[in-house]
Formats: structure tokens, C-alpha cells, sequence
């Protein structure tokens, strides 16, 4: 497994995503542990949840208590995983995603959080999305205050522009550590926020990093390619899973890129943590960037 940092926290390049482990069509928690504790075995040390992944009304932070008894049952070193939490959504239980970026609420989801991880400060604490009732500052102020209070020991930005960043960077300085945006193959509206992270020295943590690559060729035989696209034909010639080259792909984008593919099957992260060991060529590279939609 190679590393890369999160402010001062080395973390494996690539995390696991657990939300699918609570949310709709979620699996039972026999796999969902066993899907964590495969996480583990393959050196991912990066674990990224939210207070609101779950799927009925009254479960706020399963995710996160799914976590902590998933650390507390494996029998291995667990001192060096750091957990990504965020707070600032809700799911009223309908199906529906709310957003509440007040400062009071941030602090209670915080410390809330941190009392499901069963932490005394949360590694990294993430603004799920900017609320666009309040303020920016007012929001981005709560996580100063989580700072200076030692609830939290990083504090990271997901959804977010270039400028919000710019603003947040203003007023959290070095607390601030890392932005969560959708960034895929399929999906590189955020190529802006990329490079700014890179800029100002920001992990950048893409979530759903697989959009736009099929899933029909994960368990197929190594080398058969089931969808003709440049990633499935680079795939094919490394002889790994095309999941595996497009994380490889992302890895190669800056070296802030920590990509938290999300999973629910042992087979699954296990696949994507290793592609923090696929080296992509010139060539590779090339013929992947010239095949990427416009």
C-alpha cells in the first residue's frame, strides 16, 4: 500500500467509502464488517462516513456506530486508521437528503459524532455541503470553533466551489485539510477545486471515483474485457479490474488525490486497494485522458 497525507496524517492513497454499508439496499452487518475488516487487511487506513449515512428515520450515524464496532472487533493494529466523518445533512427517512449548516447544529453533530466513534477529538470532520441559508463564514466558523476546542483535529470542506475554498482556507488556515467533490472518469466538473487543492497543499478526496466505469468486468476472468472503453482496454493489457485502473488513473491526477471508492463486498475494496500499486505508463495515461469525454 503506498500513503499520502491528510494534514499531518499519513493515510493509505486509497480509502474506503462505507456509506453503501448503511444506506439503501445495504448489506447485513455480517458482510458489512467483514467488509470493513477487509478494508483493514489490505492496508486501507482511511474510512470515510457522515452522520447522515443511513436509511430510516431515527438511525443517525448508523454508519458511524457500524464503524466503531467493526474497530472494535478486529483483531488486528487499529491505531493508525483515521475516520473521516462530516456533518451538516440529514435524511428525514423518506429518501430525501436535507442540508443544515448552522453553526449550533454543526457543533452538536460534531460532538455527537464523536461520541458514536467513541473518540475524545475526530480525526477529520467534513462539512457535508454548504447550507445556502446561512452563511458561509458563519458555517465554515463552527468548524474553527470545533478546532479550538479539540473536538476535532482537522477539518475538511465537501460540495464545494474554488472560491468557498479560498474563504474557508482564509479562516481555518492550516486546521483546514482536505475537500470531499465528485470526481470520476465521467464526472470532472470539480477539475477547478482539484487544482486549487493541489495549490494550497489540501488531500483531495473524490467520492463516487468510479462513475462512468461499468462493474460488469469485476469478477470476470483476468484479461476479458465486457465494455469497450479505454479503461476496460488498459485494464485488460495490466490484467486487473477496470475499477482498478480508473482509482490508478485518479491516483496519477495530483498527489493530493486520496480516492474513497465506496463498497459493500470484501471482494470489492479489496480490488480498489490495490490499485494504489498499479503503475500507469506515459502511454497508459495518454490513451485514457484522450478517451475521457469532453
Amino acid at each position: 500500500m503506498q500513503y499520502r497525507t491528510i494534514g499531518n496524517t499519513a493515510v493509505s492513497a486509497v480509502g474506503l467509502g462505507a456509506m453503501p454499508l448503511s444506506i439503501e439496499h445495504r448489506p447485513d452487518e455480517q458482510r458489512a464488517i467483514a467488509t470493513l475488516h477487509a478494508a483493514l487487511d489490505a492496508g486501507v487506513t482511511l474510512i470515510d462516513t457522515a452522520d447522515s449515512y443511513h436509511w430510516h428515520a431515527g438511525e443517525e450515524g448508523h454508519n458511524e456506530l457500524l464503524i466503531a464496532r467493526a474497530l472494535a472487533a478486529y483483531g488486528g493494529d487499529t491505531s493508525g486508521v483515521l475516520v473521516a466523518t462530516k456533518g451538516g445533512r440529514g435524511r428525514p427517512g423518506d429518501g430525501s437528503w436535507t442540508v443544515n449548516g448552522s453553526p449550533d447544529h454543526l457543533k452538536r453533530a460534531a460532538e455527537a459524532s464523536a461520541k458514536r466513534l467513541g473518540v475524545e477529538a475526530i480525526g477529520l470532520y467534513q462539512l457535508h455541503k454548504p447550507d445556502p441559508t446561512v452563511p458561509w463564514a458563519d458555517s465554515v466558523g463552527a468548524l474553527r470553533d470545533l478546532l479550538d476546542a479539540g473536538t476535532i483535529r482537522a477539518a475538511g470542506l465537501s460540495n464545494v466551489t474554488a472560491d468557498q475554498i479560498r474563504e474557508a482556507h482564509a479562516i481555518l488556515g492550516d486546521g483546514l485539510a482536505s475537500v470531499q467533490n465528485r470526481y470520476s472518469p465521467a464526472v470532472r466538473d470539480s477539475e477547478p477545486e482539484l487544482r486549487l487543492s493541489t495549490e494550497l497543499g489540501l488531500a483531495f478526496l473524490p467520492w463516487s471515483p468510479l462513475g462512468g466505469i461499468s462493474r460488469s468486468s469485476l469478477d470476470g476472468p483476468s484479461g476479458s474485457t465486457s465494455a469497450n472503453t479505454a479503461f476496460h482496454d488498459v485494464a485488460a493489457a495490466h490484467g486487473v479490474s477496470p475499477q482498478r485502473i480508473a482509482l490508478a488513473w485518479l491516483l496519477a491526477r495530483s498527489p493530493r488525490v486520496i480516492p474513497v471508492p465506496g463498497a459493500s463486498r470484501p471482494a470489492s475494496i479489496q480490488d480498489s486497494a490495490e490499485a494504489a500499486d498499479v503503475e500507469l505508463s506515459a502511454a497508459d495515461l495518454e490513451r485514457l485522458e484522450a478517451a475521457l469525454p469532453n
